[in-house]
């Protein structure tokens, strides 16, 4: 019984600071990607920014630049909602 209590505390342990905090991050993410509409600015997880300007099943068409190059991604390669900008440091 000495033995058991402490590996049944360190799987709880583990489930409530790696499993639960995973679980939560997949569902969110899901959630945004199934509430793309058109007009949206999104990021890609390769950095591309653009509006959205199509949403299909299980693809959208993005709008990019100024010149207006229409690309077509999968709707998992969806980042974020937005933009993400980082500051360098020089």
């Amino acid at each position: 019984m000495g033995m058991i209590l402490p590996l049944v505390l360190m799987l709880v342990l583990m489930y409530f600071m790696l499993i639960r905090p995973e679980n939560k991050r997949k569902k969110e993410a899901a959630a945004m990607r199934s509430s793309l509409a058109v007009g949206d600015e999104i990021t890609t997880i390769g950095g591309i920014i653009g509006t959205i300007c199509a949403v299909k099943e299980n693809t959208i068409v993005i709008e990019t630049g100024a010149d207006r190059v229409r690309i077509e991604f999968t709707k998992w390669a969806v980042s974020s909602k937005g933009t993400q900008f980082s500051e360098e440091t020089k």
